[in-house]
């Protein structure tokens, strides 16, 4: 009777000691190996790994749209084991803000949707080159550099310059334009000579306006539309389908198509982000950036056309430019301080127009 009560015992401290450890020793040895303990955490509890993602623009942009896509990407190719939590309409702050997160360690924020030349106040001079005025001369330029490996190029330049952060992939969201609050008569490149127009704090825009005759005005994103109301500033400028996204229309309804520029976009994620990740999830990111790309480039001209013609439906006042060789003119000597450290990078980026 001892001998029974004593095996029962023996079983029972067995049994339990096997469930402490998690089972056999073999068991172990087929969990997949992680780069870091929170990717290894998040395997054995079954959890995805989520990552905070900026937008400033609302969801129904081209941008926002490029974002959903790339979100659904990154989870169908990760198995669901990574998750994006896409934060739009700048409530995590304007493009400057998150970017002065991210780059100064606040690992709150894991991935944001920038324009391209947003880097460039952070040392990253190949951005500049993106948004110098009249560079592209339509779409099918820019993507000619979007899928080339120069474009590669660029992506990396933040991460060889020890920023923490690095680029997954490119995208536009149309050609900017300006437009002008109530009560501003606008035909022409003359009708900007003393009006104050709202720029990010951005050296080449502002080089750009005061070439144009105008006084540039830095007024955050987020203050853009009650700007506009009050007559802080008199014009800004977006791409169209920001324009009418964030309702700007109803305080500014003329819009004056001048395409000084293309609202180049990237996709930047931070060092931090990356860690977290094991080999596998980090080449689905960039895979699933290679398919948000593609959607954006399928998506930019046909989103584009639909919201100018809801525009003109709702009475805005379009203003055609007829003739851009003036605005080239103004912004010559722009364009040469800008890209002369950078002069043989930037005929590539001429020359594959051609």
């Amino acid at each position: 009777m001892k001998k029974k009560l004593t095996a029962v015992i023996l079983t029972a401290v067995m049994a339990m000691s096997l469930a402490a450890c998690g089972g056999s020793g073999n068991s172990g040895a087929s969990q997949p190996e992680s780069t870091g303990s929170e990717t290894e955490a998040t395997e054995a509890s079954g959890d995805a790994i989520k990552l905070v993602m900026a937008e400033v623009n609302p969801l129904d942009t081209i941008v926002g749209m490029t974002d959903v896509y790339f979100a659904e990407q990154v989870k169908e190719l990760t198995g669901g084991t990574v998750e994006i939590d896409l934060q739009d309409s700048g409530v995590l702050g304007s493009e400057n803000d998150v970017l002065d997160a991210m780059l100064g360690g606040d690992d709150s924020i894991d991935i944001s949707r920038i324009s391209a030349f947003a880097l460039s106040s952070y040392g990253c001079g190949k951005a500049t080159l993106l948004s110098i005025p009249f560079t592209w001369e339509n779409r099918d330029h820019f993507w000619a550099f979007a899928e080339s490996d120069l474009a590669d190029e660029f992506l990396k330049e933040p991460e060889e310059l020890g920023l923490g952060v690095t680029g997954v992939f490119y995208g536009e969201e149309g050609f900017r334009h300006f437009f002008f609050k109530e009560g501003t008569e606008v035909a022409g490149i003359e009708d900007l000579k003393g009006l104050k127009i709202r720029v990010s704090n951005d050296p080449v825009m502002n080089g750009m306006v005061n070439a144009l005759g105008a006084s540039p005005t830095v007024v955050s994103f987020g203050e853009l539309y009650s700007a506009l109301q009050t007559g802080v500033v008199d014009a800004a400028e977006q791409p169209i389908a920001n324009y009418k996204s964030n309702s700007f229309q109803e305080v500014a309804p003329t819009l004056l198509l001048d395409g000084h520029t293309l609202g180049a976009i990237q996709v930047i994620i931070a060092d931090t982000a990356l860690a977290k990740l094991n080999d596998e999830q980090i080449s689905a990111i960039y895979e699933a950036g290679k398919k948000a790309e593609e959607y954006n480039k399928t998506i930019s001209q046909q989103k584009e056309d639909e919201v100018l013609q809801a525009l003109k439906d709702e009475g805005c006042n379009v203003v055609e430019v007829e003739d851009l060789t003036p605005w080239r003119d103004a912004c010559a000597q722009v364009i040469e301080e800008n890209t002369s450290a950078y002069a043989d990078l930037y005929q590539q980026l001429l020359d594959f127009a051609k």
